[in-house]
């Protein structure tokens, strides 16, 4: 999904859209915080339903055995394995033990839209579920200061709801039974 499909969802659900309209609506307020609110939950939202990322390091001990996890990648926030290359975790810093190939499996932060992202060239990294949710989250944040009709607060509950049935799983685990007789396991 695109920042423009996004935004057309947004606006479409709070009953703010304008296709004419070459920011898709004629309210200057939200057409001035929309990028920056759509960032914001987006952010929120891979903090709950993680981005995969990978990587292969190259790791030489005689030249550099640490590294930062700034180093592997500027938007991992959480490391998830390394493989391949003995290592030791020390709080954001990985320490290789030995030289080799190392695969370092990790979750990142979004690629962040600002207000000179291109809305059209913009493509999420988020999972189709958590993409779901995040028109509530943005209509809220949109409209909270809205108290007149109480929308803002009606669209967090919503958010909310939602955020609470999203898993953040990407596969369940699997077993692999090795022997025995499938008949002797009671179905």
């Amino acid at each position: 999904m695109t920042l423009t499909e996004m935004k057309k969802k947004v606006l479409k659900l709070i009953e703010e859209i304008n296709p004419e309209s070459e920011l898709l609506t004629d309210d200057p307020d939200i057409s001035a915080k929309i990028n920056e609110v759509i960032n914001q939950i987006q952010n929120e939202l891979a903090r709950i339903k993680k981005i995969p990322a990978k990587k292969t390091i190259e790791v030489d001990t005689e030249l550099k055995d640490e590294y930062d996890f700034n180093e592997i990648d500027e938007k991992m926030f959480q490391l998830n394995l390394i493989r391949g290359v003995e290592n030791n975790i020390v709080g954001d810093t990985v320490i290789f033990c030995e030289p080799g190939t190392a695969k370092v499996f990790y979750f990142k932060y979004p690629e962040q839209i600002t207000e000179n992202t291109v809305a059209d060239e913009f493509v999420f990294d988020l999972s189709t579920d958590a993409l779901e949710v995040m028109p509530y989250g943005v209509a809220a944040d949109l409209l909270k200061s809205d108290i007149s009709a109480q929308y803002g607060r009606i669209y967090a509950e919503r958010y909310e709801q939602m955020l609470q049935r999203l898993d953040p799983r990407y596969h369940t685990g699997s077993i692999y039974i090795d022997g025995g007789d499938l008949d002797e396991f009671i179905w």
